[in-house]
């Protein structure tokens, strides 16, 4: 950045922090270079000279999903044990969204890991050269991308409930992503490449939405045997409506969830899911930031796009 714009290291400290000691003019070109390449100041770079500690920043849609505290968690622990502070922005409640929770932690941080979807690109050009590692979202295009192999997920699913013996099998899908989320499309497509005739349902991503949704569904049309669920939280409201319609889990219809949370041993029956190691997940992200800002990893590198797998953990309800 210095020889870019002809001037010391010195006067573009100065200059990127308002310092004094440099002119109006000279200040507002180093700025505006800055700008043009993309530069920000980086909080890593000052820490290695000031002995100042690395400050992750950690974007989440919605810490009431039990989902999302035990995967911070996991952030947090790994965060932790390198000195690092972590900052957490719950971004999905009122009008906010991933690109807000961005702008607010993008001051105080020198890398953000976060579940941004759509808004991964612009996140990384607001935190300029700072690394943004991006899940559950491939096709963005931040500095590193943790994506999970769904088709594999619903496999798994699927050849359960199959040696289940159910035949009529429905997945009830979250409507975050419109029509169908990444997930809904790689169940929709196993099942279609494995023959296997698919009803495929939506509601909001709660228990109570996916109560209500199975309720509607068994009061049509009663014969499903096999259901999979977008998450472990929307399956225990698919477990409440079966119990609800007198439909005993697994004999009358067998459940699975998916994600793997704690809630799936507390609710009756014990659920059945398709299970993300968190702890390994939350080490995955702080491994490729640390990689990242120490160069090791080169940002949009193959080494920079990491594929996770879930297991099957079978339990009473499948």
């Amino acid at each position: 950045m210095a020889a870019a714009a002809g001037v010391s290291r010195q006067t573009v400290t100065r200059a990127m922090n308002d310092m004094p000691g440099i002119s109006a003019s000279t200040r507002e070109r180093v700025q505006q270079l800055a700008a043009e390449l993309g530069y920000s100041p980086s909080r890593f770079a000052k820490g290695l000279v000031q002995g100042a500690r690395t400050s992750l920043g950690l974007a989440i849609p919605d810490l009431t999903n039990p989902y999302f505290p035990a995967f911070a968690s996991s952030v947090v622990e790994e965060a932790t044990q390198r000195g690092w502070n972590v900052v957490v922005d719950d971004f999905g409640h009122g009008s906010g969204s991933g690109l807000d929770a961005v702008a607010r932690l993008g001051p105080q941080v020198d890398a953000l890991v976060g579940y941004l979807g759509a808004s991964s690109t612009e996140a990384q050009s607001i935190m300029g050269r700072r690394p943004v590692v991006v899940l559950d979202y491939p096709s963005g295009q931040a500095a590193g991308l943790i994506s999970f192999d769904y088709a594999y997920a619903a496999q798994l699913a699927l050849e359960r409930l199959m040696s289940a013996q159910c035949r009529r099998i429905a997945y009830l899908d979250a409507d975050l992503e419109g029509s169908a989320t990444t997930r809904g499309l790689a169940v929709a497509t196993t099942a279609a490449d494995a023959g296997i005739e698919l009803t495929l349902l939506q509601s909001a991503d709660s228990a109570s939405a996916a109560r209500e949704a199975i309720r509607s569904m068994l009061e049509h049309d009663g014969r499903i045997d096999g259901l999979l669920v977008f998450n472990d939280l929307m399956a225990a409201g698919a477990l409440k409506a079966l119990r609800d319609a007198g439909r005993r889990v697994p004999e009358d219809c067998a459940v699975i969830g998916m994600d793997g949370i704690p809630l799936g041993e507390l609710v009756t029956p014990e659920l059945t899911t398709l299970s993300l190691d968190l702890r390994a997940v939350g080490r995955a992200a702080v491994d490729l930031v640390d990689n990242l800002m120490s160069g090791r990893i080169q940002a949009g590198s193959r080494d920079s796009e990491l594929v996770l797998k879930h297991q099957l953990v079978l339990r009473q309800s499948a």
